[in-house]
């Protein structure tokens, strides 16, 4: 899917270090600790290996062979309940307020319906404002709690959406 020139894709192997690259320095461009976030994520540094299970997927957002950011879909950790996660879901200031947020959302959550989740819950900052208005725009509610258990401690703002 190509969106104002940015082409929305599934993750490849070879992805994997430039996504990682991605993801952390738009981490530390937000100052998010570097503990009980995604940075931290053991998986960070293999994304591709890490959805490639039943019920699990992760697309990049990729212009002239260069990784701009990302977003996927997979089973809550430590949650048995039907409820996906949408996850590590960041864009390099370039794709950003171009409408690829949205697309992307739209995109994860389509998948998830077709893997038959019913809910989407994620984790956020409060500080990300601009994520969360977007969240909020396609539907997510602000929860009182996390549910199950992503290890991101640092995340103080939990997020559901029916699907």
């Amino acid at each position: 899917m190509i969106h104002n020139n940015f082409k929305i894709r599934e993750i490849k192997l070879e992805d994997n270090p430039k996504i990682a690259q991605t993801i952390r320095a738009i981490l530390i461009e937000f100052g998010v600790p570097k503990v009980g976030t995604a940075y931290a994520d053991k998986i960070l540094d293999t994304l591709y290996e890490a959805y490639l299970p039943k019920k699990a997927i992760y697309y990049v957002i990729e212009k002239d062979g260069e990784i701009f950011g990302g977003a996927g879909i997979k089973q809550l950790d430590n949650y048995k309940g039907n409820i996906c996660e949408l996850q590590k879901m960041y864009f390099l200031p370039e794709a950003r307020g171009i409408g690829l947020g949205s697309k992307m959302i739209d995109i994860c959550l389509q998948k998830a319906k077709e893997f038959g989740f019913k809910k989407c819950y994620l984790e956020t900052l409060p500080y990300m404002k601009d994520a969360r208005k977007l969240y909020k725009k396609v539907g997510f509610k602000v929860l009182d709690e996390r549910i199950g258990d992503t290890c991101h401690y640092s995340c103080n703002v939990w997020m559901l959406k029916d699907l």
